[in-house]
């Protein structure tokens, strides 16, 4: 039976893609520029993609609370199974300052998803170790600086292939129906760990500059981002500024049965695949 795919395009949705496709497990991919296309922001474009699906993996839409409706629409139309993409400190009330837990897309649609008539699992990973080979911090390391504020602080990054392979479980596995799965790495590392392992693996000299927020910001700004939008992800470093990034969870055990992927064998493979060249 065809699995919607919901945000298949960003770093966790492609992965469960292709492990589904792998399997054998026909996929229904959809984006602004699937056909039928899917808008996050157009409700009116919700029904036809649901139309036929079953299950669902769904990568929320940061920006504004609409999980909820659209869980609504998707129960409405027949989906029987629907697998979360959530994210770590939902739980934990001051992980990110006061306005940006108000209105919180991944709070909202947990508590949509745990009231609904639907099978459902939630994943919960941390910071993704990609961040460094694929994501927003790669320009750093291309410039051989990671200048954050980020003090001293660790955090436990989980490799996304394995938050992948946890979703494709989920799924396609009634064990997993009603689970949560906070997801991380095997270990914590400081930025400073952080530049110490991509400097090894890539024969790079990428080093850690601590700043503070408002130097960030600054920064951030002087490069052309609006000062609301550099406050923001500078905010996003603070949780592993103040340590509450670092602790381990079991979920990857859990649901797959083996250890998490550690950090460093997660930057040794995107080093050989070229992700800094």
């Amino acid at each position: 039976m065809t699995i919607l795919l919901i945000g298949a395009t960003g770093k966790v949705g492609r992965r469960v893609a292709a492990r589904l496709d792998d399997l054998g497990v026909p996929t229904r991919q959809a984006g602004r520029k699937s056909a039928p296309p899917f808008d996050w922001t157009d409700d009116a474009t919700w029904p036809a993609v649901l139309d036929g699906a079953r299950t669902a993996f769904v990568v929320p839409y940061d920006a504004a609370p609409v999980t909820r409706p659209f869980i609504d629409t998707a129960i409405g139309s027949g989906v029987e199974r629907i697998v979360l993409l959530s994210g770590r400190g939902v739980d934990v009330p001051d992980y990110l300052p006061a306005h940006l837990m108000e209105d919180n897309a991944h709070i909202d649609g947990e508590a949509a998803l745990r009231s609904a008539a639907v099978d459902w699992t939630i994943l919960r990973p941390g910071w993704f170790a990609q961040n460094f080979s694929e994501g927003f911090f790669r320009d750093a390391v291309l410039a051989g600086d990671l200048r954050l504020p980020a003090g001293d602080g660790a955090a436990s990054f989980v490799d996304v292939d394995d938050i992948a392979a946890v979703a494709v479980a989920a799924l396609t596995d009634d064990r997993h129906v009603g689970q949560t799965y906070e997801l991380s790495g095997p270990r914590a590392l400081t930025m400073t760990e952080v530049a110490a392992e991509i400097s090894a693996a890539t024969g790079r000299d990428v080093r850690y500059t601590r700043l503070e927020h408002d130097d960030l910001v600054r920064e951030l700004v002087d490069e052309g981002w609006p000062e609301a939008d550099a406050d923001v992800y500078a905010s996003l470093i603070g949780p592993i500024r103040r340590g509450i990034d670092a602790y381990l969870s079991d979920g990857v055990e859990r649901a797959l049965g083996r250890p998490a992927r550690d950090f460093r064998d997660v930057v040794r493979d995107a080093a050989a695949a070229g992700a800094w060249s």
